[in-house]
């Protein structure tokens, strides 16, 4: 599998989403985040688009929240209950499983994620991860865990001009959570837990920098 090819068309389609203003509806507006959406080209659910600023510099924003096993983020990230490498393609892309816990008062199941990701950074100083989910030998679906599906999706950390100890945190998430769930659930959800990640990522990023 050629996951080099696969996460440059994935970051080429992200910066298409950070670029294009069109079409986005508003859905979620709290302190830290706006939440918008439009219907996915990838499958038939939404794109939704967070877009906030963050008190702390893109590499503290970045510490916080890069994939890694045992890191920072599976303390802070309430969706994020297991993070498991399962290939390093080289020092850029690796393939991770992400396991879920259940959600919305138990109406949605564990679910596990394995997605190539591709860490990049841009020439202005902008760090962002770039996901998709693919299929691998090591890791086929699991008892216990609905295998969803995660379509082009990650974050960039975006330097503020003449801020240096703020973020611009553009998030993108299209995912297929695969089972039999009501799309009224599914469209409920997101939303809510993108306003939840955004809070949880500024508390957790303001503890980095009071240690």
């Amino acid at each position: 599998m050629d996951y080099l090819q696969i996460t440059n068309t994935v970051a080429d389609s992200l910066l298409c989403y950070a670029k294009d203003e069109s079409g986005w509806k508003t859905c979620k507006k709290t302190n830290e985040v706006t939440v918008c959406w439009r219907p996915s080209t990838e499958f038939p659910g939404n794109l939704y688009k967070g877009d906030g600023i963050i008190n702390g510099s893109p590499e503290k924003v970045w510490e916080c929240l890069k994939p890694v096993p045992n890191g920072i983020r599976v303390k802070w990230d309430n969706n994020v209950k297991k993070l498991e490498l399962v290939e390093t393609v080289n020092v850029d892309i690796s393939v991770f499983r992400t396991v879920t816990p259940s959600a919305a008062m138990g109406i949605i199941a564990p679910r596990d994620f394995v997605d190539v990701v591709l860490v990049k950074q841009y020439e202005d100083g902008t760090i962002t991860s770039n996901a998709t989910h693919v299929g691998h030998p090591g890791c086929p679906p699991q008892a216990g865990y609905v295998r969803g599906f995660n379509h082009p999706c990650g974050c960039f950390c975006v330097p503020v001009p003449g801020e240096p100890s703020k973020t611009q945190l553009l998030s993108f998430f299209q995912t297929d959570l695969g089972g039999l769930l009501p799309r009224s659930v599914v469209d409920s959800f997101f939303p809510s837990s993108m306003a939840e990640f955004y809070k949880n990522l500024a508390k957790a990023v303001k503890s980095l920098k009071d240690c």
